[in-house]
């Protein structure tokens, strides 16, 4: 009934994680990117741009980002089984002659 799904290895969470990092902050990049065109065309004053050691606004989104993707990237590595599954340990009690 309740059939229970392998731990994922440490390198598919590394990855993960890895992975999480870097579509976070494309995700970033772009998020910051479409709010300043809008700042841009529409005259408002966003406090969301590409400082993000001066600007606390920036900081939050980009951390958030970062979360989300991670967060995404560590839950389908949970939930997907590896494409290979683990070699399962031989016999020790047959010889090899």
């Amino acid at each position: 009934m309740g059939e229970t799904s392998p731990k994922p290895n440490f390198l598919r969470l590394a990855a993960a994680v890895m992975l999480g990092c870097i579509v976070g902050g494309i995700l970033f990049f772009v998020i910051a990117l479409f709010i300043g065109f809008f700042n841009e065309k529409a005259g408002m004053n966003i406090p969301i741009n590409l400082l993000v050691a001066e600007n606390i606004f920036s900081a939050v989104l980009l951390i958030l980002m970062m979360a989300v993707s991670i967060g995404y990237f560590c839950w389908k590595v949970e939930t997907i089984p590896p494409s290979e599954p683990e070699a399962e340990p031989e016999d020790e009690s047959e010889e090899i002659l």
